[in-house]
């Protein structure tokens, strides 16, 4: 299914420069994004001072684990314009999270991060596959959501032609994906399960439409997904990796050719991983928690930002610069059930192996007494005869059991039994167990 692998001279000299040509940008750039926060950020004046460390510090690129991290916390704690290191009137654009666990995250940029951010996203359209005059369908949100505006610039800047269509009205996507042609699709994972779920339930096959590549991110998923996307859709699955703290979508990017985790645009982004306990650097190849700190950016200059995203940092292969590994969960939404640590991403791995379910799926915690209890939502596949169910059911128990350690009540549901979300991000989890 490999379309349109970039020629060499397709590329930007940064992502075939050499290891040691590569580092000496990101010493530079490091240098002047910690001077910059320093002099213009007060809460990073504070906490370097506390931390007994000054930008001029920095010698080499590891001298950087001797500054403090950058959370949420001191995100919200400046809210809404405190971590802004530009006057007011140089911030042409402002993002945010949804503020669900308390005060949105609030980003900004100039119009150089704007400029920088449309290029990244461009250069990760084109190592998706992504060329001049591609039709792109955008089914990311729109607003304060970073994924629609990112992909939108990206893929203009690309000399892409963009179609905004944002998330939901889920019959009219496959009636524009029909209509317009579109090659490209940039979505959720889970939402673009929803699109081919519609394409089926109009009786229209999925892999027959005119899309040849997905740039799938804003959400863990796993090699059992990209395979049953890339086998329904008859397309190319690549994910894309962004967070807004950082800049949003863009960040690190799949190659095509390759499919081999997402390349960290390192000339702008330079990542670490920490021991998520002690704060610990960690070699590359062992797992823990990415850490980024930017190196370009003016509005929101990061500073060792912990993502809590579990990964490990990959050598590089079809560029210049390192991969990260598959996400595998979060250091802060870890589940804790009966003393078993627990992620949504593997009840995914297990569900998705099982070829008479859906890849849809829900984990209900409760609490029995004072013992937490998992129930596990799926679904069946349209062609699954009911008289399976319990059966399955049972499969998937021991499955869990056996693999993650936990005990689990698996409850199998019809096709569709599973509410879907309308813009993006699937609800994975369902926490009933009472606040205090």
């Amino acid at each position: 299914m490999v379309q349109r692998i970039p020629a060499p001279s397709d590329l930007e000299p940064i992502e075939l420069a050499s290891k040691d040509e590569l580092q000496a940008l990101q010493l530079q750039r490091m240098q002047w994004s910690l001077k910059h926060a320093y002099d213009n950020v007060a809460h990073y004046r504070a906490a370097f001072d506390a931390a007994g460390v000054h930008p001029d510090d920095l010698k080499t690129l590891a001298d950087l684990a001797k500054f403090p991290f950058t959370g949420k916390k001191e995100l919200r704690d400046n809210y809404p314009f405190g971590m802004f290191a530009v006057p007011q009137d140089r911030v042409v654009r402002v993002h945010a999270s949804s503020g669900t666990t308390g005060k949105p995250t609030v980003v900004g940029y100039t119009q150089n991060d704007i400029d920088t951010w449309a290029n990244v996203v461009a250069r990760s359209i084109r190592a998706a596959g992504g060329r001049r005059g591609d039709m792109v369908h955008i089914s990311y949100g729109y607003g304060l959501f970073t994924g629609g505006l990112g992909a939108h610039y990206g893929a203009e800047r690309l000399g892409c032609t963009v179609i905004p269509m944002s998330g939901g009205q889920t019959e009219k996507q496959v009636q524009l994906i029909q209509d317009f042609k579109p090659s490209i699709i940039m979505v959720t994972p889970s939402y673009m399960l929803n699109i081919i779920e519609e394409f089926t339930r109009q009786g229209l096959d999925p892999a027959a439409s005119s899309l040849k590549v997905g740039i799938f991110g804003a959400e863990p998923w796993t090699d059992a997904m990209r395979k049953e996307i890339e086998q329904r859709a008859g397309i190319d699955a690549v994910d894309i990796y962004g967070l807004s703290e950082v800049m949003g979508p863009g960040v690190a990017s799949e190659c095509i050719e390759s499919k081999d985790g997402p390349v960290i645009w390192e000339d702008h982004f330079y990542p670490e991983i920490i021991d998520p306990e002690t704060g610990e650097v960690l070699p590359d190849g062992e797992e823990g928690e990415l850490v980024f700190t930017s190196l370009s950016k003016e509005a929101l200059p990061i500073i060792r930002y912990r993502t809590r995203d579990l990964t490990r940092l990959l050598p590089a292969t079809s560029r210049s610069m390192r991969r990260i590994g598959k996400i595998t969960g979060r250091s802060d939404d870890m589940l804790i059930i009966r003393g078993v640590n627990v992620f949504p991403t593997q009840i995914e791995e297990l569900i998705c192996k099982m070829p008479k379910l859906a890849p849809q799926y829900q984990l209900v915690i409760s609490r029995d007494g004072h013992l937490d209890k998992l129930e596990v939502l799926a679904e069946l596949r349209p062609d699954t005869p009911a008289g399976e169910t319990e059966a399955l059911a049972s499969e998937l128990e021991q499955r869990i059991k056996t693999h993650v350690g936990v005990s689990t009540k698996v409850r199998l549901l019809p096709a569709n039994g599973i509410e879907r979300t309308l813009t993006g991000k699937a609800r994975r989890v369902v926490d009933q167990r009472p606040k205090n």
